[in-house]
């Protein structure tokens, strides 16, 4: 897991020289797309162009399924959330970051590991767990809740701003 005090800025690399940040994200998922793409194309194209564009096609599909597999970086959610926690609506007045921290970190964590699922499908499972996950924060699931759909549905409109379509079908 990344270290929460890294003092490094959203986008820089990491000390193995990979790419991390937003753009690091959103990169591999329209690299997926357009690899999957040109893939599709290729193969298809071998049929004729109806084909190709079929191909394509298909393709896509599967370069942006195979692209949301692509973790987000905590780093960048971290300062993302540190920065923008106070304007959201839940958060009651006087109340720190440390206590919505954890919160932000499972919604993070958990749509890493479900981008093909709607939080209304996990949060039982969440919040069942969000004793073990919370850490130090003093939140319970009723009041973590909101700030953990919150870092999902980031998530989820981030990835679906880099693929065309509802790709997390919840409609919008």
């Amino acid at each position: 897991m990344a270290d929460l005090n890294d003092p490094r800025v959203p986008g820089d690399k990491d000390a193995t020289g990979t790419a991390t940040g937003v753009g690091a994200v959103l990169g591999g998922v329209a690299g997926g797309v357009a690899g999957g793409a040109a893939a599709g194309a290729a193969v298809g194209g071998m049929t004729g162009p109806v084909g190709a564009v079929v191909g394509a096609a298909v393709g896509a599909v599967a370069g942006a399924l195979a692209g949301r597999a692509v973790k987000a970086d905590p780093v960048a959610e971290d300062a993302y959330w540190r920065e923008n926690y106070a304007g959201r609506d839940y958060v009651a007045p006087g109340t720190s970051y440390d206590d919505y921290s954890p919160a932000y970190r499972y919604g993070v964590d958990a749509y890493s590991r479900h981008p093909d699922r709607k939080f209304d499908d996990v949060e039982a499972d969440l919040g069942r767990d969000w004793g073990t996950a919370r850490g130090r924060s003093s939140l319970e699931w009723d009041r973590a809740k909101h700030a953990t759909r919150d870092a999902w549905q980031r998530l989820s409109d981030n990835v679906e701003r880099a693929i065309p379509g509802d790709s997390d079908r919840d409609g919008r």
